[in-house]
């Protein structure tokens, strides 16, 4: 088994990450080591770590500040992230702490100045890089669960030189996320090569992956480079693997098995070393079944499995990819009116089942960018008037629900609005805006 070497990065927590805390870092490639205050002599510093000491000003107190002090003491080169809430800033104990560290970020906690802080407090360290960084992660968007959860998986998967199977409907970001575990490996500096098995012309499928030599068939006129070998050194992507022809998949099945190809009219051998990632929307067990595709072909690729989750299914992050995609459109052209979404065509776009996913966001938005006439854009620029009395029913049965569900978690975590956002799995900013959305008063509630 061939596992790439990557330097593993360490969160050293002073007091209790909650569970939502551990996942944001995970999301971001950090793993999590909390400290009691009787254990701070105990911790261990590992050669091929980069090691971030994390102090939160939530439970800013007098151990805290102990083992901030003991710790600078053994590991003068350690970096410190602090963690503030905007309320605390000007408090003067807090002030002096930002003084002596290395970076600081405000909650709620965010992939993306969470990152960026990070990678600050990485390039204090002195242990040695985790390697290059990676772009195409930094560009699957959200705070959601599911994305948390994909892009911690990405983590894990991506310095590992295995199989990996991406499951999810078309438009979810698949490819993005290949590249993103291509960047992330030990092959980062190689070639990434994306193929789409449902594009390539039948008669010439075998040609296209293995390559062949001249004379090898009607038109053959030079020796050509199939992808895998295009691909030799990294990664081969290959997307809609489930079109794949029942002869190409052989083929295939044998590259994976001796790692080497044979050209289309060839006779020796050529040894490729590649990492195979494939992707489909389609069921492959089915498949399978129904006699389309090899069941040993699918047990060598499907190794490791990543869930891309349809956009549906995302919440809160369709508004903020919209607003990404309309900043990003506005950049490349800045006579563009609009600058940003009226209430209705909010409310539009979460009520959407979105069959495309992000790219029909993508495109739904670049297109109301075009065409709007006011500074915010409408659910008819959207495109999503259509059956609004439908979805308004819908929207008002969602509101409700939303509303009850607010009221009765708030009620029971005693009004806490970090208690009620951690068991709702949400930001607490999310929490107060929804407050202000259903006209609830916290003080008078907990009154």
């Amino acid at each position: 088994m061939d596992f790439a070497s990557a330097t593993k990065r360490c969160l050293i927590w002073l007091g209790q990450p909650s569970t939502r805390d551990r996942q944001i870092m995970a999301a971001v490639g950090w793993n999590v080591r909390a400290i009691e205050a009787d254990q701070t002599a105990q911790i261990g510093m590992r050669g091929n770590e980069t090691v971030v000491v994390c102090i939160d000003t939530r439970s800013l107190d007098a151990d805290v500040l102990s083992q901030a002090e003991q710790l600078a003491l053994t590991h003068p080169d350690l970096p410190v992230l602090a963690i503030v809430d905007p309320r605390t800033r000007t408090d003067q104990d807090v002030q002096r702490l930002l003084r002596t560290c290395t970076a600081d970020v405000s909650l709620p906690l965010q992939t993306n100045t969470l990152q960026r802080a990070l990678e600050e407090c990485s390039a204090h360290a002195s242990s040695r890089s985790h390697g290059p960084q990676a772009n195409a992660i930094d560009m699957l968007l959200g705070q959601s669960q599911a994305m948390l959860e994909v892009r911690a998986r990405l983590h894990q998967y991506g310095p590992i030189a295995l199989p990996v199977m991406i499951c999810g409907e078309t438009g979810t970001g698949k490819e993005l996320a290949a590249r993103a575990l291509h960047e992330l490996s030990s092959r980062a500096e190689g070639p990434f090569v994306a193929v789409n098995c449902g594009a390539m012309p039948t008669n010439l499928i075998q040609s296209e992956l293995f390559g062949h030599e001249r004379g090898a068939f009607t038109g053959a006129t030079t020796r050509r480079i199939g992808h895998f070998e295009s691909a030799h050194g990294g990664t081969i992507f290959l997307d809609e693997i489930g079109d794949l022809p029942l002869d190409a998949q052989v083929n295939l099945l044998r590259v994976l098995q001796e790692g080497s190809l044979q050209r289309v009219g060839g006779s020796q051998p050529v040894v490729v070393d590649v990492r195979v990632i494939a992707a489909t929307h389609i069921d492959l067990h089915r498949a399978v079944d129904a006699g389309n595709f090899r069941n040993d072909l699918l047990f060598r690729l499907d190794v490791l499995r990543l869930q891309m989750p349809p956009l549906h299914k995302r919440g809160d992050d369709i508004e903020l990819m919209a607003h990404h995609f309309l900043s990003d459109f506005r950049d490349d052209h800045p006579a563009t009116i609009a600058r940003g979404f009226s209430p209705a065509a909010r409310r539009s776009m979460a009520a959407h089942a979105w069959p495309g996913n992000v790219r029909e966001l993508l495109n739904r938005v670049r297109r109301a960018a075009v065409v709007a006439t006011a500074s915010m854009i409408s659910e008819e620029d959207l495109g999503l008037d259509t059956g609004a009395q439908v979805a308004s029913g819908l929207d008002s049965a969602r509101v409700h629900a939303e509303h009850e569900t607010l009221i009765e978690t708030l009620r029971e975590t005693g009004y806490n609005v970090s208690a009620c956002a951690r068991k709702l799995k949400v930001s607490r900013v999310t929490i107060y805006r929804l407050c202000r959305k259903h006209g609830l008063s916290l003080e008078q509630l907990r009154n």
